[in-house]
C-alpha cells in the first residue's frame, strides 16, 4: 500500500528534512507517526498527497510511483485518500453539510449520491441531525468531527491525519482516535501524525518515529 525506499527530502540552501527513510504500510493497516516538532511529520505526510515530491529514493502507494506520477492525474490520485487536519481547514461561511459535500461535489457525483453520502459520513461521526448549522456553533472535538467526516466522505482507501487531536482535551481526543480506529477495522489504511505520547501508549499500535530526518520503525515496517 505505502512503501518508502530510500527516500530523501531536502530544499536548497537547507539541511535534509528526511534521510534515507524506509517504510512499508501494508493494505489496512494502522500506525502512528511520532517525533519532535520540526522532525518531518508533516512533510511526509504532504508527500504522501503528492504536495511535496521526493528528492531521491522511491516513494510508492498502491503500485504507484509519485516521483513519475503526471500532474494531470494528481488530483485522480488524491481522491483516493482522506485527510484530516488539526485546524480543521472548515469554510466558516457554509454549512455542515456543504463542508462535506464539497468534495463530492468537486468530483462530479450526482445530487443524489451526494446527498446520501454526506448524511452517511456525519451520521458515522455523530453529527447527522445537525447538517444545516454552521461550524462556528460547534465546539473544537465537533469542528474536528466534521473534518473526519469530510475525510471518509469518498471512501477513501489511505486516511491521513495530522496531528488530530492537538487541541482537544483527552476525552475528547480518546474519541477522535477511536473513530480512526474505527476506520481502520473496516478496511481503511490509517496513518497518524502524533506527539501525544499519552494516545500512543494507550492505542498499542505500530510507532513510526521520526528524528533528525531518521525514521525508526518495528522490523516488519522496515
Amino acid at each position: 500500500m505505502i512503501r518508502l525506499i530510500n527516500v530523501t527530502k531536502h530544499y536548497p540552501g537547507r539541511h535534509h528534512v528526511l534521510r534515507e527513510v524506509n517504510l512499508h504500510l501494508r493494505k489496512g493497516e494502522m500506525a502512528l507517526l511520532t517525533g519532535p516538532s520540526g522532525a518531518g511529520k508533516s512533510t511526509l505526510l504532504k508527500m504522501l498527497l503528492r504536495l511535496e515530491g521526493v528528492s531521491n529514493g522511491t516513494l510508492m502507494v498502491n503500485g504507484v510511483d509519485l516521483s513519475t506520477l503526471k500532474r494531470r492525474h494528481i488530483p485522480a490520485y488524491r481522491r483516493r485518500i482522506g485527510v484530516v487536519f488539526q485546524d480543521h481547514k472548515l469554510l466558516m461561511d457554509r454549512d455542515l453539510f456543504s463542508n462535506v459535500a464539497l468534495t463530492l461535489q468537486v468530483a462530479g457525483l450526482p445530487d443524489r449520491q451526494v446527498q446520501s453520502r454526506v448524511r452517511a459520513a456525519l451520521d458515522k461521526v455523530g453529527l447527522g441531525d445537525r447538517l444545516r448549522e454552521y461550524p462556528a456553533t460547534l465546539s473544537g472535538g465537533e469542528q474536528q468531527r466534521v473534518g473526519i467526516a469530510r475525510a471518509i466522505v469518498h471512501t477513501p482507501e489511505i486516511l491521513l491525519a495530522d496531528e488530530p487531536t492537538g487541541n482537544l482535551d483527552p476525552r475528547l481526543s480518546n474519541e477522535i482516535l477511536d473513530l480512526f480506529r474505527d476506520f481502520h477495522h473496516h478496511g481503511t489504511t490509517v496513518l497518524i501524525a502524533t506527539h501525544d505520547q499519552g494516545q500512543i501508549d494507550r492505542l498499542g499500535l505500530p510507532v513510526l518515529r521520526l528524528e533528525g530526518g531518521r525514521l525508526h520503525a518495528p522490523e516488519d515496517h522496515q
